[in-house]
């Protein structure tokens, strides 16, 4: 029972990853300038050591994007910097700071304040700037409603935006990037794949994470219904309560909005196993998709990831 096990595993895995690659390698035949977006989290790691395979000996054909809001962990930053060196990949970065002193866009104000919605219009204009017809992204089906209803191939009109009832059928996996000009489109190759599958195949591959992903000791304060790492942009308010606790972070994004969870798990095994075990979904420590009921459509609509 267990040997089947194992099998169908590595036979399930095996099938996903000849699935990305192809459609890495079909988003590089089809566009003429596409980007990978690179937050330094574990979707974007598994996507670029993806395009690494599917295009090895080679460099990869093209850059990675990251938009970076000023408020990232600095252990995102290092490894990505890190990962970047290793591949030996052109990286663009696209910074929200710039936005703001440009008066692209308003930074919010208060205590619940988060840069991370501020994110679009630089992700828009970095796509303008560099003439990217193409997005590679690591977004899954299983990670919120929203994202379920995406294609591979998800097309965006000339502002950028998302409309779900204008993307096209994909049948037997034939991918349509046609285009107008202006136009552009995301591609999301792990579709497919759920947080279950990426920590298997992180397992299966030995892809090194930022030690985000595994218990540590670090101070939070509890706020908006998730436990925020406290930082220089996460400042504990009158009445919020400050603890020490051991936690690891499930998804890996800006600091104001990314909530840890209270968690041993210190290697991939317990990982796994936790994530088997887990009742509340992954992106459920993320305050930002708690603003509304429909938080995440709606930022996708604006031209969000």
């Amino acid at each position: 029972m267990e040997e089947e096990r194992h099998s169908y595993q590595v036979n399930h895995l095996a099938q996903l990853e000849s699935e990305a690659i192809f459609i890495l390698r079909e988003t590089a035949a089809q566009f003429e300038r596409p980007a990978l977006l690179f937050s330094g989290g574990k979707d974007s790691i598994v996507m670029a050591h993806l395009a690494r395979k599917a295009f090895h000996p080679a460099k990869l054909p093209f850059p990675l994007l990251h938009v970076d809001t000023g408020h990232n962990f600095p252990e995102t930053m290092e490894y990505r910097d890190r990962y970047v060196a290793e591949l030996k990949a052109d990286l663009k970065v696209g910074l929200v700071q710039d936005s703001i002193d440009q008066g692209r866009v308003q930074e919010e104000k208060g205590p619940l304040a988060s840069r991370n919605a501020l994110q679009t219009v630089t992700l828009l204009d970095s796509i303008e700037e560099h003439q990217y017809d193409a997005c590679l992204g690591g977004g899954r089906r299983d990670e919120e409603k929203a994202r379920a209803k995406e294609r591979f191939f998800s097309h965006r009109d000339d502002f950028g935006q998302w409309d779900p009832k204008k993307q096209r059928p994909e049948l037997w996996n034939i991918f349509n990037g046609r285009k107008h000009h202006g136009e552009n489109f995301r591609v999301f190759p792990l579709s497919n794949w759920t947080e279950m599958d990426v920590w298997q195949y992180i397992k299966a591959e030995e892809i090194p994470l930022p030690n985000l992903y595994f218990s540590h000791d670090r101070e939070i304060v509890h706020r908006n219904g998730a436990m925020l790492a406290t930082s220089d942009v996460v400042v504990p308010q009158p009445g919020e309560k400050v603890e020490t606790r051991t936690v690891r972070f499930r998804t890996i994004g800006d600091m104001t909005c990314t909530g840890a969870v209270d968690s041993d798990a210190s290697d991939l095994d317990s990982i796994i196993q936790e994530v088997a075990t887990a009742r509340q979904t992954e992106r459920g420590t993320r305050s930002d998709d708690k603003r509304s009921e429909t938080a995440m459509e709606d930022r996708k609509k604006e031209g969000y990831f």
